[in-house]
């Protein structure tokens, strides 16, 4: 099969001189060259517009719009056209003009044929060149866009492992000490509740966030004796129960992402006015996200119930935690608490409890609904006995024994209503599904 040969380029030539156009243009033909001839800048500004065009060969003085600003509006809408400057006057001041305006050569007139071919040459090699690179460039910032993609997309799967984790973790901490259970879960959110009223948003939240969920961590290293012990603890064993933010402290501090929340479980059990532990900080010395999280932690002790009292009323707590503001407290901290009310903290354990509840419901459900489905289709297979293939006789059952007296009507509801909680029940209550 015959090539196609290729397309000859574009060329604009602009002079107000007839002859030199004609010139000019005659010879480049003869070269192979695709030309078009202009009379004035504005003219020939409409005619690159019009097509695309390679090169442009330009007078410098002309009649109103001159040559260079021919090229100024050239490199502004045009960026990928060349320009080849002719002009009369050999000035090396007006060579240098025309080149850092962005002119690629610059000819005196009459241009000797062989030198103006050489220009048109070098000219389009060079654009050659400026549109490889511009597309190899492209081509490599979409790459990058991808590849900046592909690891946001991974930083933000491992963000969920690593929060999925640490959940799992608190979990199992929660379910060891079963009177608390839920009780990390519910301190987070009272915990953000206040630092959101405090204006704390984005990573900052997030790290208070961690904070809070693991702050009892370290209770991982607390004897059972000691932690599950339902009356009041010796001295020794408070001693042995005050190590717990130091252990955690220990168990996270070297995992980077959890360098701040490894600083609100170390100071965690501080008071404002000092006297907590381990390292007995007073007031601005606690993080922020400890003074916080001391405020949620005693308001979720105080409303919970525990195996040796009954939990308190969220309007009694709510007050103690006012009186302590200023030595147990940050009265900062306190004040952004008040601010949320006694209806909105409230709010959030029921939320958490329904939530928690709904869950348990639907596997319950669930688990019934299957079980309903079994015992149908065992149903469904003893009926199938009983009806007569195409081939042999009738199976006939023993005669059943005596049932209560029940309407049709009742049979049937109470039929489809099986149906119906077993469809129910795997369209919508399965968690699995």
């Amino acid at each position: 099969m015959e090539a196609i040969p290729p397309v000859p380029p574009r060329i604009l030539i602009v002079d107000d001189d007839d002859s030199v156009r004609d010139v000019i243009s005659v010879l480049l033909r003869e070269e192979g060259y695709n030309c078009v001839v202009a009379s004035g800048s504005e003219m020939a500004l409409d005619l690159a517009g019009q097509e695309e065009t390679p090169l442009v060969i330009s007078d410098m003085k002309m009649p109103g719009k001159d040559g260079l600003w021919l090229l100024e509006q050239l490199r502004e809408r045009y960026p990928d056209t060349s320009v080849i400057m002719l002009t009369g006057y050999g000035d090396t001041e007006s060579a240098v003009d025309c080149l850092r305006r962005g002119a690629v050569d610059y000819l005196l007139k009459p241009p000797k044929l062989t030198d103006l071919i050489r220009a048109i040459e070098r000219a389009l090699a060079k654009r050659r060149i400026e549109l490889a690179r511009k597309r190899y460039q492209k081509k490599l910032e979409r790459k990058v866009r991808d590849r900046t993609t592909e690891l946001r997309n991974a930083l933000r799967d491992i963000a969920h492992t690593y929060q999925s984790t640490l959940l799992a973790l608190v979990a199992a901490l929660d379910a060891r000490e079963h009177e608390t259970s839920d009780h990390s879960q519910r301190v987070v959110r009272y915990t953000s509740a206040i630092a959101e009223r405090m204006g704390i948003k984005g990573p900052e939240l997030e790290e208070i966030g961690r904070g809070a969920l693991l702050h009892d961590i370290g209770k991982i290293g607390v004897p059972d004796a000691v932690l599950l012990k339902p009356g009041k603890l010796t001295p020794e064993e408070w001693q042995e129960m005050r190590k717990h933010p130091d252990i955690g402290f220990q168990m996270i501090q070297n995992i980077p992402f959890l360098a701040t929340p490894a600083q609100i479980v170390l100071s965690h059990q501080e008071r404002w006015d000092g006297q907590g532990y381990p390292r007995n900080l007073r007031g601005q010395e606690i993080h922020i996200g400890a003074r916080i999280f001391a405020v949620a932690d005693t308001l979720d002790a105080m409303t919970s119930d525990r195996p040796y009292r009954k939990g308190t009323t969220f309007a009694n707590a709510i007050a103690e935690i006012h009186r302590c503001a200023g030595t147990q407290f940050d009265r900062e901290v306190v004040r952004s608490f008040l601010d949320i009310g006694e209806q909105a903290l409230v709010k959030i354990k029921e939320d958490m409890q329904n939530r928690k509840l709904t869950l348990v419901q639907a596997e319950a459900h669930a688990q019934e609904a299957e079980a309903t489905l079994a015992r149908l289709t065992e149903d469904l297979d003893e009926l199938d006995q009983t009806i007569p293939g195409p081939v042999g006789p009738t199976v006939r059952q023993p005669p059943a024994p005596p049932a209560p007296v029940a309407s049709p009507s009742s049979s049937n509801t109470l039929n489809q209503g099986v149906v119906l909680s077993v469809l129910a029940g795997g369209r919508q209550g399965n968690p699995r599904d």
